[in-house]
């Protein structure tokens, strides 16, 4: 009897599958309407995260998309190419990616900010480069910081 297990022996390891990786992109959001293609949009990746074992952090605001994903290495670099080839027109541009020795996220976690006093406080409040949100101009650090600040209170962020 052949038991299959979703660990890799070492010996099979020749694509850093044991090397974690996290990615934080920024994009504008030019094609997806705010109703039910983005709706569409959100599950997809939910569910193509989920099969491919990568966490991701997602804050939408303004048009604007600032998402961190983490998983191995052969899923972030497969993940990617399929953004980029499948929604061009986001124009995805990365911030950072660096190796990591755990997830920060579990899951597929997704915040909407909008107008409201504590959703503006997360957007503005040390993390834009103005009076108004604009990922575009802030720095690495900046949007590191911002995704941190934003998931720090969800029930499935580890600590």
């Amino acid at each position: 009897m052949t038991i299959a297990t979703s660990h890799t022996p070492e010996s099979k390891k020749i694509n850093g599958e044991h090397i974690l990786i996290n990615m934080i992109y920024i994009a504008k959001n030019v094609d997806l309407d705010s109703g039910i293609e983005l709706t569409r949009a959100l599950e997809y990746w939910r569910r193509y995260f989920e099969e491919n074992n990568i966490a991701s952090a997602l804050v939408i605001s303004e048009g604007y998309f600032v998402q961190s994903f983490q998983g191995t290495r052969p899923a972030i670099n497969i993940a990617l190419e399929k953004i980029l080839d499948e929604h061009s027109t986001i124009f995805p541009n990365i911030v950072n990616i660096e190796e990591i020795e755990s997830r920060q996220w579990n899951g597929f976690l997704v915040k909407h900010l909008t107008s409201s006093a504590e959703d503006e406080e997360y957007a503005l409040k040390s993390f834009s480069a103005g009076s108004d949100y604009n990922p575009y101009l802030m720095t690495s650090a900046q949007i590191k910081s911002f995704l941190t600040a934003v998931f720090e209170n969800a029930d499935s962020n580890k600590s």
